[in-house]
C-alpha cells in the first residue's frame, strides 16, 4: 500500500497550522480559528478554510500578530526541518522586537505605561499579564 505524501494541492487552515508547527496541536489551531485569531489574505477564516501556495496567513498570538506566506500546503505533520519548507515567515521586524521585549519582561511590557511609583499592578493589569503568559 503506497504511503500518501504529506504535501497537497490545498489543505485546511487548521491542519496546515498544525502540520507546519505553528501550533503544537490541531485542536489549538482549530480553537484559534474559532476565536477569530487566524486570517488568510486579511480575512478572518473558519478552521475548514483551504489554503493554497501564495496565501498569507496572519495569526494573532498576543502580544503580536505573526505572519507567514504559504509555500506548500500539508495535511500531515512533518519534521521541523521540513516544516520550514512549508511556510516563509514575513512578520515585520518591529513585531518580532516587541515579542523579544515581552519575553524579556512580561510584567514590565504590560505595565510600561504606568507612571513610576504608582504602586503594584491593578487587578486588570495582573489578569492581562496572566493571559499573556499563557500564550508564551
Amino acid at each position: 500500500m503506497p504511503e500518501s505524501s504529506p504535501i497537497a494541492i490545498e489543505a485546511r487552515i487548521d491542519r496546515w497550522l498544525w502540520a507546519s508547527r505553528i501550533f503544537k496541536s490541531r485542536s489549538q489551531a482549530t480553537q484559534a480559528c474559532r476565536n477569530g485569531r487566524v486570517q488568510v489574505n486579511k480575512r478572518t477564516v473558519k478552521a475548514s478554510q483551504p489554503v493554497t501556495p501564495g496565501d498569507e496567513v496572519d495569526v494573532r498570538m498576543p502580544p503580536i500578530t505573526r505572519c507567514w506566506r504559504v509555500l506548500a500546503p500539508a495535511v500531515k505533520r512533518v519534521s521541523a526541518r521540513r516544516a520550514a519548507e512549508l511556510a516563509e515567515e514575513i512578520t515585520p521586524a518591529e513585531e518580532l522586537r516587541k515579542l523579544a521585549d515581552f519575553r524579556r519582561d512580561p510584567v514590565g511590557f504590560i505595565v510600561a505605561g504606568r507612571p513610576p511609583g504608582s504602586g503594584r499592578p491593578t487587578k486588570k493589569e495582573r489578569r492581562q499579564v496572566e493571559r499573556m503568559r499563557r500564550w508564551q
